[in-house]
Formats: C-alpha cells, structure tokens, sequence
C-alpha cells in the first residue's frame, strides 16, 4: 500500500470512530429492550452505516439508568418539516396522545420497530391517540426510506433542528430509537430508550389511558411503569 493510499485509509478509519465516541446512553429505571440503541453525537445526522451498530459504545450509561437530565412534564413546542416540506409544529397534534417516535434511517433498531409503530397507529388511532415519526436525518434519505417501507404514521423531519427537538426532551445526547408517551393533555407520561417492543408499549399505554381518564396523577402513572418496567423481562 503507498503512502498516499495508507493516509486515505487512516483518515476513513479515524471518521468512523470519531462520529460514535463519547456517546451517552440514558434510560427510563427499569427499561430492558433486547437491543440498546445507537448513539449518535449532536450534528451528525445520517451517520454511516458501520454494521448499524445495537450497542452502546463502551463507557456508555449502563441499561436501566435514570436519565441525568430531567424529563419535561409537558411536551416541548417544537416544528419541523413534514413529508412536503411544511413547518410543522407538534402542537398541531394537539388534544391526542402521542407516541412519538425518534429515528434515523441508518439505524437497525429503528428498522425493526416500524411494523409494531404501524400497528400501534391503526390499533389506537380510534382512541385518539397518534404515533408521530421524527426523522434525525438528510430529508431525501427520509423520503427514500419512507416509501420503500410504506410508513403511513406522520413523519416530521430535520437534522440540527431535530436534535435540538430531543435536546428538549433531556435527550442531551441522542441514541436512537427513543420514544416519548405524551397524555391527552401534553403530558410526557414516559420515555423510553431503545427498541420498544408490545409489552413495553402496552404497559406504557395502558398508564397513559388511566391519566386520560382521570384515573390516575402524572406521578403515580409514572411510578406504575417504572414498576412495571422493571418487571418485565428482557424481549426476545
């Protein structure tokens, strides 16, 4: 190998690894998906498909831990771009419960979680409840994507303007999948890190249709599914 081709190789060995190092993992206590998701740094949407990587780079926040930064009660206001390209504001969902999702194309757990989003959507959109995509990603990617898998939940989409929507989740470093469960009210309910799977998504689900119905307090939801949580064993 010449000089010139060795520096080429190194400088692409030294890019990967540099877009993946001193990512931060965070965690509702007592979350356990089966894959952990994949960290990105602020400002590097569309990162490179290295395996799609599932785990947390080493030094990363152990599975299970309490997020350092404080979830909002109530969702953010934010607007992003929507699939043709208008601003639009998440409060434009407003007077539903939301599962909003957060993603990018590159990522493997991501791409599993898109048939159980679906689902979600169709099995809840009668009791006014939404899944809504945010995409950190290049949009025409997004677009690409969205066709070849036929997403039919609605799909927001930015690349710094979306990182900063998960900043103001207390998601200061994003790692992706996470999904937000927000009440009738805008009440973030939950937040959950990684693969989200049925039992998880019931359990949270179920929570947030007792807050709907006056049934429970924001507090004693959230403790009911860190407990719940906690019980569940680890999907396969």
């Amino acid at each position: 190998m010449n000089t010139q081709a060795a520096r080429i190789t190194g400088a692409a060995l030294l890019a990967v690894l540099g877009i993946w190092a001193g990512a931060k993992v965070y965690s509702i206590r007592g979350a356990a998906p089966s894959q952990r998701g994949v960290a990105v740094p602020a400002g590097e949407a569309s990162a490179p498909n290295s395996g799609d990587l599932a785990h947390a780079p080493e030094g990363a926040a152990p599975e299970g831990a309490l997020p350092p930064a404080k979830i909002p009660d109530r969702l953010p206001q934010f607007s992003l771009e929507d699939r043709a390209g208008k601003a639009t504001s998440i409060a434009s969902f407003g007077g539903r419960s939301l599962i909003i999702n957060f993603w990018a194309t590159w990522c493997a757990p991501c791409r599993r979680e898109i048939p159980l989003l679906e689902t979600l959507h169709a099995e809840w959109a009668g009791r006014d409840m939404s899944v809504v995509g945010i995409a950190v990603d290049n949009r025409d990617k997004v677009l690409e994507f969205a066709g070849r898998f036929k997403i039919g939940y609605p799909l927001l989409m930015g690349e710094q303007d979306a990182l900063d929507a998960a900043t103001a989740f207390g998601v200061e470093s994003p790692v992706f999948p996470f999904t937000v469960f927000t009440d009738r009210r805008g009440e973030v309910v939950a937040l959950f890190v990684g693969e989200l799977h049925r039992p998880q998504a019931e359990l949270i689900l179920s929570e947030v249709q007792n807050l709907n119905k006056d049934l429970v307090q924001l507090p004693a939801a959230r403790r009911a599914i860190e407990e719940g949580l906690r019980a569940l064993k680890p999907s396969t």
